[in-house]
């Protein structure tokens, strides 16, 4: 069975959530793992009208015979990591390795109070810049020094290591966007470290040998939170006139629109080292397509767009959204 890498290859909010909750359950996956940077970034899960938003919990959580682990190099919100299990009912199967770092409550307000990150940037206000800089300064406290994390704390790259070897199928769940990488995006308005698929086989402890595949999750017209450069992107007239708005998962503020971006995707498979692309969003190039569950019903235009897709990537579409449901995808992985 296969270690899979999930990632985002634009700028966030791909729908990696779904995802990797879709992977989850047709794979039968023994671990979901979070890498990633921390509570910075929320995924959402549409389920039969109910709607998820995690920022801590790995989105594979609907997956119920897996168990959720948060790697060394993810920062922990021990007051959001506390509420999620709470609500996701979830505790059992949880942990979190003891090397994490812990946002703090000054970390938090230093975030929102610092006009460069606040304004300039746009930081998600999370704290995640200010424990990632007390993390390299080598003074801020890590998850194995907090009492209230001790029940959840574990070697999560001996855990993962140990399934891989027994080949079981593992996933590892990826945070943000290509586009916001601390090291390939547009700096300054980037994140506090590297959103590429290297980063997080790393932020897990898995060697890049152990990986079998590695998915990336581009959407159909890509979005962007925040400041920072954005080439296709539309006016908010013209997203408007085309029926999409969309707002953030943790800010709330309204995401910026664009269009397809064939040069970046291709770039950002490159560096990501895809195997194989889940696009989402596709019943926004063609509203007739929307909840389709089978290729065959796949309309002529939504067709093409693949075939576009796959062109400027140089890599084959495997996974394809069709809706915000759990239901609305398409998974043709086995005939590639």
């Amino acid at each position: 069975m296969p270690s899979t890498i999930i990632v985002g290859g634009f700028f966030g909010d791909e729908g990696k959530g779904k995802i990797v909750a879709h992977i989850a359950q047709k794979d039968k996956a023994t671990i979901i793992a979070r890498g990633g940077v921390g509570p910075n970034a929320g995924h959402t899960i549409n389920v039969q009208n109910e709607k998820y938003v995690v920022r801590m919990i790995p989105s594979g959580f609907l997956y119920p015979k897996a168990e959720l682990m948060i790697g060394s190099g993810v920062l922990v919100d021990p007051r959001v990591f506390a509420h999620e299990l709470d609500i996701l009912k979830c505790a059992g199967r949880t942990k979190i390795d003891g090397r994490c770092g812990i946002i703090e409550e000054e970390h938090i307000s230093l975030d929102k109070k610092d006009p460069h990150l606040s304004k300039t940037v746009g930081s998600t206000g999370s704290g995640c810049g200010p424990a990632n800089a007390d993390r390299v300064m080598r003074k801020g406290r890590l998850a194995r020094d907090v009492p209230e994390l001790a029940p959840y704390i574990t070697d999560v790259a001996q855990n993962l290591n140990d399934a891989i070897e027994q080949g079981d199928s593992v996933l590892i769940e990826g945070t943000q966007g290509f586009g916001i990488s601390l090291y390939y995006g547009n700096y300054p308005f980037v994140t506090s470290k590297d959103t590429s698929a290297s980063q997080m086989a790393a932020d897990v402890g898995v060697g890049p040998t152990n990986i079998d595949d590695v998915v990336v999750v581009f959407k159909a017209f890509p979005t962007r939170v925040g400041e920072g450069p954005f080439p296709t992107e539309l006016t908010h007239d013209q997203s408007l006139a085309l029926g999409i708005q969309e707002f953030g998962a943790v800010t709330h503020r309204e995401r910026r629109i664009g269009t397809w971006d064939g040069k970046m995707a291709r770039y950002s498979a490159m560096i990501n080292g895809c195997t194989t692309i889940a696009i989402t969003g596709i019943d926004h190039i063609d509203e007739s397509v929307y909840g389709v569950s089978d290729y065959a019903k796949l309309t002529p235009k939504a067709l093409a767009f693949i075939d576009q897709i796959e062109a400027d990537t140089g890599k084959p579409v495997g996974i394809i959204s069709t809706g915000p449901d759990q239901s609305h995808i398409i998974d043709i992985r086995s005939e590639l």
